[in-house]
């Protein structure tokens, strides 16, 4: 798809997005805030469907591996595989803000990507906020990837890595992906896939721009969400909090995907300009219209973007 003006034109958007856009909204704006009602309120919420998004349906194809972490805590790892062995691992830290969400929410998508790219998807049980603010979570996913690098061809038979994550969960891959280059001297990752991720913690003009209009994720959300992760914290452009900021020099092959109706839009558009102008291979993918989270959802543009996503897993293993 061209990048140009076009494509973040109305003109541009889909009438069953729009559709699904309208119905977003209209079911999210009486819902109560998480902030108000207690994020482990809202988790149980989120956990049953009482929501956007479905109740939660875990895979029986899912192991589980638990690994030590930093901070003597135990990280749970779900595991779903499809090959034996699989081609490879993906690293995958899901989303939800730092506050919500879970390893095992996203069975069906992480299903299909080992399925459709011979993956093995790990799935990173990290910890929340803000009962585990920074850097509890980022320690987590770090702590996985290293796991992973020494524990990988034993466990699974392969050494092929690739990671990605969606909103919360891509800001983590980044991150991941940064800590590991600069505290283990590990640039073997074969591919990030960073979808809607946030990375510019003290807010792009895309977050501060974007109103009140339910449309999953607002201007507020990210402040409330940020405050939470990172309370007491000033400086929040600080390369491990905003990887928009770090130094992006000798990093593996990405793909930046986000929609035109996302609070996180300028977030995906910057990182990619910044990775591309330190040497890097990038590809970015813009949906017109896509909200933030387009993809968790069944629509033709989530059909699209799921299709780049596994085409791009599947062309980094080579």
């Amino acid at each position: 798809m061209t990048f140009g003006p076009a494509l973040f034109r109305s003109a541009a958007i889909d009438p069953d997005t729009a559709k699904l856009n309208d119905a977003m909204i209209a079911l999210l704006t009486p819902l109560p805030e998480w902030w108000n009602i207690g994020a482990a309120v809202a988790r149980e919420n989120r956990r049953l469907g009482r929501g956007p998004f479905p109740p939660v349906t875990l895979s029986p194809r899912a192991r589980t591996i638990v690994i030590a972490g930093r901070d003597g805590n135990e990280i749970p790892l779900r595991v779903i595989a499809t090959n034996h062995p699989p081609r490879g691992v993906y690293l995958h830290c899901h989303g939800g803000g730092w506050v919500l969400g879970g390893a095992d929410m996203n069975d069906a998508m992480l299903e299909r990507i080992a399925d459709k790219t011979g993956l093995a998807v790990v799935s990173v049980e990290y910890r929340l906020a803000p009962e585990h603010p920074y850097p509890a979570g980022p320690d987590d996913c770090e702590s996985a990837a290293a796991w992973l690098v020494a524990h990988m061809s034993e466990e699974f038979g392969c050494t092929a890595l690739t990671i990605g994550g969606e909103s919360a969960g891509g800001h983590l891959a980044a991150v991941t992906v940064l800590r590991m280059r600069d505290r283990y001297g590990y640039i073997a990752f074969r591919g990030a896939n960073l979808v809607y991720g946030a990375f510019d913690l003290a807010m792009t003009p895309s977050q501060r721009q974007f109103g009140n209009r339910r449309l999953v994720l607002r201007t507020i959300d990210m402040q409330q969400f940020y405050n939470a992760f990172l309370p007491n914290i000033e400086d929040r452009r600080q390369p491990d909090i905003s990887p928009l900021y770090a130094d992006l020099k000798g990093l593996c092959p990405a793909l930046f995907s986000v929609g035109t109706k996302d609070a996180l839009l300028d977030d995906t558009l910057f990182m990619h300009a910044r990775w591309v102008a330190a040497g890097n291979a990038a590809e970015l993918a813009i949906y017109p219209g896509g909200a933030h989270g387009f993809t968790l959802f069944p629509n033709g543009l989530a059909e699209k973007a799921s299709a780049r996503m596994d085409a791009f897993l599947t062309g980094v293993l080579g």
